[in-house]
């Protein structure tokens, strides 16, 4: 991670993906650590699919109730920014899964330390900002268009998913903005999967 200045980090796209789907997971009524382990693996599964999405989206809210009634051990699905992720309940929580072996909120937390280094609570800030300038039924369906409009831009054709690019906080913040304004909303466009 590098800072250009105090609104604009130099960063590759996973760990943005990650933080913003663990902000969206939290407004929608999961714990910290319940959404620190799901946006990871959004984050993860996100990165290895290079299809378009399908554009339908339905809000994990409603069926948070059912998902905390589950036995401890059994796999289900938890839907986040349009993707089904794996889940699992623990003693300390709901935890998304990667072959099988919850993730930890520690080591998500300690992922995001490393690649935001001391920007990370403004970076955190400024998602949480626009998190709540949107009901959370609204972010389950826009979450992921929003996320396209403020990601670091990176150059067509880059393979891997480790080029960094430029996160400007004052387009996100733009966004929360946006959609405060009475009787607008800011354009969501879908597009690619592409983290």
């Amino acid at each position: 991670m590098c800072t250009l200045s105090s609104n604009k980090i130099l960063v590759n796209r996973a760990p943005v993906l990650t933080l913003w789907a663990a902000v969206v997971a939290e407004r929608m009524g999961f714990a910290h650590d319940e959404a620190l382990s799901l946006g990871k693996a959004l984050a993860g599964l996100n990165a290895q699919s290079k299809g378009r999405r399908l554009g339908i989206f339905k809000p994990s809210p409603k069926e948070l109730h059912k998902v905390r009634e589950r036995e401890r051990g059994e796999e289900f699905w938890v839907e986040l920014l349009g993707r089904a992720l794996p889940a699992t309940t623990t003693d300390q929580g709901v935890r998304a899964v990667n072959k099988s072996e919850p993730i930890t909120p520690v080591s998500v937390e300690r992922y995001l330390e490393s690649k935001f280094g001391d920007a990370l609570p403004r970076v955190r800030k400024a998602m949480t900002e626009l998190a709540r300038a949107f009901a959370p039924g609204d972010l389950a369906e826009s979450g992921f268009g929003l996320y396209e409009q403020f990601r670091p831009r990176i150059p067509e054709g880059v393979s891997g998913w480790g080029a960094k690019g430029e996160l400007d906080l004052g387009r996100i913040l733009q966004l929360a903005r946006q959609s405060e304004l009475p009787g607008s909303c800011p354009v969501v466009q879908r597009g690619k999967a592409e983290s």
